[in-house]
């Protein structure tokens, strides 16, 4: 399968949805360019937070990300 993006004034492009979705991007992930004579290869980094293992760690109860804390409080609140 083939995809096309246009390269903005910026240098910018936009990754084709499908291809987003495969390889499961999302904001900040990143992607390592390598060219060689065959082309430009394009591979994702997988990087691990080194945060990650403490997250949560002083929050015994509260859930994950915005949706926990704001369960949480409104749960605290009486809501």
């Amino acid at each position: 399968m083939k995809w096309e993006a246009k390269v903005t004034s910026k240098g910018r492009i936009t990754i084709p949805a499908m291809i987003r979705r495969g390889w499961r991007l999302g904001a900040g992930d990143w992607l390592e360019f390598e060219v060689d004579r065959g082309g430009v290869w394009v591979k994702v980094v997988r990087r691990e937070s080194p945060f990650e293992k403490y997250r949560g760690i002083g929050n015994p109860g509260i859930g994950k990300g915005r949706k926990g804390i704001q369960k949480w409080l409104r749960e605290l609140r009486g809501e």
